[in-house]
């Protein structure tokens, strides 16, 4: 994994002090943006409304891309072109050998530009390639991709990691040292995984007792149970003080198997990606928290960056990249990086409801409804 430019770095820095307040910050950046962004500012479009923008999406296990992002980017890109430009949608299935078809398909459509989260950051590196020399322009979204990418979305992924392992460290208090800590990690061909491990470690080592390390292919739930079924044979269900877990489909699983073990009660487990369950899951105490990734800017934003660079708005293009990334193939990557915030039971009404994501009858079901009550969620 590249290190970061000196840039970057300094915005997760910046990322860490601002995260609490990310929240309330995601729905106005959008705003912002749309104040930068004048039509005669801009240089002359090469293209008029009716874009055709590719969008790949990795899997259906996350619950935020078929329910969130790609409906956002939908409603987005049809206001940025008064209704007369379209996305076309292809999710991978968690098939990386899908996931290259449907990029080749798209390239064959000749799409104007293509979003794509890529399931294997280096295997859709020829993909890429093949777009640039068909003159499409690609844009990663939410994972950084290989090869000759025109930009990067995504959130700031070290800053996740650190926001999980920070708040397992606080939820073990005073016994963190002496805590057995199972650490469940990503899929190794995702680059995001990488990141989050390493902002974990950050964290946690040196603070807790990692006993037992995890790579879970594909971010699958079901390989992330049976991984926990073997932590807890090889560690004991009780010595098990806490389990990082990287995203929230993960952290069901882990929680199911320590059910099925016979846990009484449930060691703090994190997660991401605020997924409904996962949020219903920390209401009942279940799981500790997850990392909200405001889905809105990140989404509305990857729309109008491919908006914008099919069009040549070069100004409102660069005013969204003003970050930078490497990969292992391309350096100095223009790139914006969201902020991120931890979602815990005592700040559920101020982030996912607040923001739109669920309301609290979404959440505060009939199973529900009484620990709902109290935690004073109504």
């Amino acid at each position: 994994m590249n290190a970061r430019s000196p840039h970057t770095s300094a915005v997760r820095r910046i990322g860490i002090a601002l995260a609490a307040s990310a929240s309330a910050l995601s729905l106005t950046a959008c705003g912002v943006v749309d104040g930068i962004g004048g039509g005669d500012s801009s240089a002359s479009p090469k293209k008029g409304d009716d874009i055709t923008v590719g969008l790949l999406l990795p899997d259906k296990d996350t619950a935020r891309f078929e329910k969130f992002d790609y409906p956002l980017i939908k409603k987005e890109v049809a206001s940025l072109t008064h209704d007369k430009g379209k996305v076309v949608y292809a999710n991978a299935e968690a098939s990386v050998d899908k996931q290259s078809q449907q990029f080749q398909q798209m390239i064959d459509d000749r799409v104007d530009v293509i979003l794509v989260d890529a399931l294997d950051s280096k295997a859709i590196a020829s993909d890429v390639q093949k777009a640039k020399d068909a003159g499409i322009p690609v844009i990663a979204y939410d994972r950084l991709a290989e090869g000759p990418i025109d930009a990067y979305v995504s959130h700031d992924n070290e800053l996740v990691g650190e926001v999980q392992g920070r708040e397992l460290v606080e939820a073990l208090g005073s016994q963190a040292a002496n805590s057995k800590v199972v650490m469940m990690n990503g899929d190794p061909g995702d680059p995001n995984t990488a990141r989050f491990k390493e902002g974990a470690l950050d964290e946690l080592e040196g603070e807790v007792d990692i006993v037992k390390r995890y790579d879970t292919a594909k971010w699958s739930p079901e390989v992330a149970k049976k991984n926990m079924e073997r932590a807890i044979a090889s560690v004991g269900l009780n010595n098990i003080a806490a389990v990082y877990s990287a995203n929230d489909g993960m952290a069901g699983a882990v929680i199911e198997a320590l059910k099925d073990a016979g846990a009484t009660r449930i060691p703090p487990v994190t997660g991401q990606d605020a997924n409904l369950d996962a949020i219903q899951r920390i209401v009942s105490g279940e799981q500790y928290m997850t990392v909200y990734k405001p889905f809105l800017t990140e989404a509305a934003n990857a729309a109008k960056m491919a908006v914008y660079k099919v069009q040549g708005r070069t100004i409102q293009f660069d005013a969204l990249t003003q970050d930078s990334v490497d990969s292992p193939t391309q350096d100095d990557i223009p790139a914006q990086l969201v902020s991120v915030v931890a979602v815990t039971k005592d700040n559920i009404e101020q982030t996912v409801v607040r923001d739109g994501v669920y309301t609290v009858k979404e959440i505060c079901t009939a199973e529900y409804a009484a620990d709902c009550a109290a935690i004073g969620l109504k």
